[in-house]
């Protein structure tokens, strides 16, 4: 009698497990290329004629929406939930720590939301307009194209509890606190180095790079010398002044920023520390040396991080106005 029991546990673990494997796989099913194709057909142009004028405006903007779709999935999935203010039930992520005065964009997604609701109103999540003003940024700025996965629906909470949980790796991350940061996305070591590749564009502020070019040795000299000019030792003096992430072509998306890994150039600890005689080394290298490797694992990984539990099906909403729920 105990060896049945044992039996039927067993084959009720294996049956529990099957479903769970078959939800997942119908839950990123519903995510798709096409998902917009009859309900919205002119919904990529609508989005990237706002972000021409935005990225023409200011190129540093293609960087921060590309930041904003990385910083809204690591927070319980890519929902939506970054653009939320605060309101009387619950507080926004966008004064969590790693978001607080770093985060921004909001009025980009606000204009491409405005558009789209006028072409197609009720239709397109604000979930999946981030998700398409991320790979626009990337393609503005000389980048790859790929397709993006859309279906997602909007967050009607945010977790700005979990936005300071240390999910989102700081700069300041180590090796392994890096990899852990993203195997618990479901990320592997190579999606992180070539995810870490979005650092080829976009600025950092002063406080983050601080400790790094006065601190640190493995740093090309000249470099910090060179940073410290506009980041004063003193911490709360020039703490928002800020330095390109990659200094050989700041805004263009290319390999340049591994090739700087290479030269001791990083600019945050969190970058250097992919090319400092651990195992990102030699991923680091291939990188450097081929621009379309790069692209290739960017792009898988940029879909991959996009696929980080979505709202699907009859979960979530499509809000009308991004900042806050219907």
């Amino acid at each position: 009698m105990e060896y049945h029991n044992k039996q039927i546990i067993s084959m009720l673990k294996v049956l529990f497990m099957m479903i769970l494997m078959i939800m997942s796989t119908q839950t990123h099913a519903q995510l798709s290329s096409d998902f917009y194709a009859e309900s919205c057909p002119s919904l990529f142009p609508a989005v990237r004629g706002v972000m021409q004028r935005a990225v023409a405006k200011e190129r540093r903007m293609a960087a921060s929406l590309l930041r904003l779709f990385f910083h809204d999935c690591f927070i319980n999935g890519c929902d939506g939930s970054i653009l939320l203010d605060d309101t009387s039930s619950f507080r926004g992520e966008k004064t969590a720590g790693p978001n607080n005065n770093s985060v921004r964009g909001f009025e980009v997604i606000d204009k491409i939301k405005s558009r789209v609701e006028k072409l197609c109103p009720g239709v397109v999540s604000c979930a999946d307009i981030v998700a398409i003003s991320a790979r626009d940024s990337v393609l503005l700025l000389g980048g790859p194209r790929w397709s993006v996965k859309l279906g997602r629906r909007d967050s009607k909470k945010a977790g700005f509890s979990a936005a300071n949980s240390g999910v989102i790796p700081s700069p300041f991350s180590t090796l392994k606190n890096l990899i852990n940061r993203f195997k618990a996305q479901g990320l592997s070591v190579r999606d992180m180095v070539a995810l870490s590749g979005a650092h080829t564009i976009g600025q950092a502020n002063c406080l983050t790079f601080r400790n790094r070019i006065y601190n640190e040795s493995n740093i090309d000299l000249s470099f910090a010398l060179s940073r410290r000019k506009n980041c004063p030792a003193t911490s709360g003096s020039g703490d928002n002044k800020k330095a390109p992430l990659d200094i050989g072509s700041p805004t263009r998306f290319d390999h340049s920023y591994y090739n700087q890994l290479l030269d001791k150039k990083g600019l945050l600890t969190s970058d250097q520390v992919l090319f400092n005689g651990g195992s990102t080394d030699s991923l680091v290298g291939k990188y450097s040396r081929s621009l379309n490797t790069f692209y290739r694992d960017f792009v898988r990984a940029m879909i991959k991080m996009g696929d980080i539990k979505p709202l699907t099906g009859s979960h979530g909403q499509i809000r009308r106005n991004c900042r806050r729920p219907n």
